[in-house]
């Protein structure tokens, strides 16, 4: 029997998993795909939110200020791509400006660092991109932007290397009471537990109920980006969001970590798992914020993508104890990412007082880097190629990305075994073109590193296969 089964591993089980890793603990993670951060955790708008928005006294308003340091904190020690670039929050008509006060008043409560309003003069000195119309902004110096896959698997890699278990490809099917316990049953053998966390995003209502009476929905929403090349990455150089209303933060405009610009999202129902993009969708984003930057060269798209986030009608998170030696870690929407590292304190706190023994390891791993060949000085990049010649094989042209770093992602802790999984590590396919060139090469490499055909290489998830064979009676 282990410890702890935490169910799923986005950025928000992962989280959980690295905190646990700091204790004597036996803890196994259970991911229905074949990756971690395949989710809502690849699929959002890369913000570290400030804090202001959370209603004061909320849990979301506590976890978002504490997560925005500790997320400031863990990137640096785990070499994930982080940039604290403050937001604004943009008021278009005096009925706004009085939102802006509310929300100011909001982060003073929350403990929020450096709020303040400025004039619409001010706001288009630090963004002259920003449209005449606007008439004053909240700025918030300590909220920033990341790479939400990069900080989720820096967190799975050092609770790996810590010692815990992560199975992929393991779908939870049912979990059963059984005296101080629970078994949980998947659809690759059931594990005996003490203790079950549930961070299962747009599926956790679903997990909640197979130990706990139903007490809540999960309501999911799609929403629509733009992901513009990196000619449009300096449009603006801060997060600039609309007011915010009931269906959430809006439209924002931002740049990324990766140079490029990001544009979004809408907020649709959807299905848990449908993350299409629609005309529609798009159409409405891109007229939303043209209010707000309205000189964005839509014609530098690379890329538009969804993600679902796992709204639930409340304005907070579903963080508790819901059955004996069970927590819920659900409806984690925005500000989730951030609150990410916070919210695994609180899961392991609150396991504690379900009588979860935690006992601090002395030898904890807490560091993690990587090469990343583009950002070296031309003497490192002689140096290292001189060691290793993988590293001097260019494989993706738009963002200088290497053999070597692609040969050395596969012996991590969590090595990949899809194209978007490189992509996801070491950002071959990111760029301009969008793996047009970079992916077949991909293909051959992990092909060869892996011992498998060419055809059994995914593109992304268990059955995305890119190269298929059709036979003669038509079925591939």
């Amino acid at each position: 029997m282990v410890d702890v089964v935490i169910i799923g591993c986005g950025v928000v089980g992962a989280a959980a998993a690295m905190e646990l890793s700091r204790y004597k603990l036996d803890v196994v993670i259970v991911e229905r795909e074949n990756d971690v951060a395949v989710g809502t955790t690849k699929a959002n708008s890369a913000i570290l939110h400030a804090g202001y928005d959370p209603k004061p006294g909320t849990l979301m308003a506590r976890l978002n200020v504490r997560g925005s340091e500790l997320c400031r904190e863990y990137c640096a020690a785990l070499d994930v791509p982080y940039r604290r670039c403050g937001s604004m929050v943009l008021a278009f008509s005096e009925k706004e400006t009085e939102t802006l006060r509310e929300l100011l008043d909001r982060g003073v409560k929350n403990g929020v660092p450096g709020l303040k309003i400025i004039s619409g003069d001010e706001a288009r000195a630090r963004e002259p991109e920003l449209a005449d119309t606007v008439l004053e902004a909240l700025w918030a110096p300590s909220a920033a932007i990341v790479s939400p896959w990069e900080m989720c698997l820096a967190f799975a890699e050092t609770a790996v290397k810590n010692g815990v278990e992560l199975r992929l490809n393991t779908a939870v099917t049912g979990i059963d009471r059984r005296g101080d316990g629970y078994t949980v049953r998947t659809d690759r053998g059931d594990i005996e537990t003490k203790y079950v966390v549930n961070a299962a995003g747009v599926d956790s209502g679903t997990i909640h109920d197979m130990a706990a009476p139903h007490s809540f929905d999960i309501k999911p929403s799609r929403g629509e980006y733009y992901l513009l090349d990196k000619a449009e990455g300096t449009r603006v150089n801060t997060v600039v969001f609309q007011c915010p209303t009931e269906r959430g933060k809006g439209v924002l405009v931002s740049p990324t970590v990766h140079g490029n610009l990001i544009v979004g999202p809408n907020a649709e129902p959807s299905m848990p798992h449908d993350a299409a993009t629609t005309a529609a969708g798009l159409a409405f984003v891109k007229e939303t914020a043209c209010l707000s930057v309205p000189k964005i060269n839509y014609s530098k798209s690379i890329r538009n993508f969804a993600g679902i986030r796992a709204n639930t009608g409340r304005d907070d998170f579903i963080i508790g104890v819901s059955a004996p030696r069970f927590v819920d870690l659900a409806g984690i929407c925005s500000p989730g990412l951030t609150s990410a590292p916070a919210i695994g304190e609180y899961a392991a706190e609150l396991l504690a007082r379900e009588g979860l023994a935690l006992e601090k390891k002395e030898n904890f791993d807490f560091s993690r880097r990587r090469i990343r060949f583009k950002e070296l000085s031309p003497e490192a990049r002689e140096e290292l190629v001189r060691r290793d010649p993988a590293y001097g094989r260019v494989i993706c042209r738009c963002e200088t990305v290497t053999e070597g770093e692609i040969l050395a992602c596969l012996h991590t802790p969590i090595p990949p075994v899809s194209v978007d999984g490189v992509k996801r590590r070491v950002n071959a396919g990111m760029g301009r073109c969008q793996g047009g060139f970079c992916a077949p090469r991909v293909v051959e490499i992990l092909s060869r590193e892996l011992g498998l055909s060419p055809g059994e290489i995914v593109k992304d998830r268990t059955g995305m296969n890119i190269l298929v064979r059709e036979t003669k009676g038509g079925e591939g």
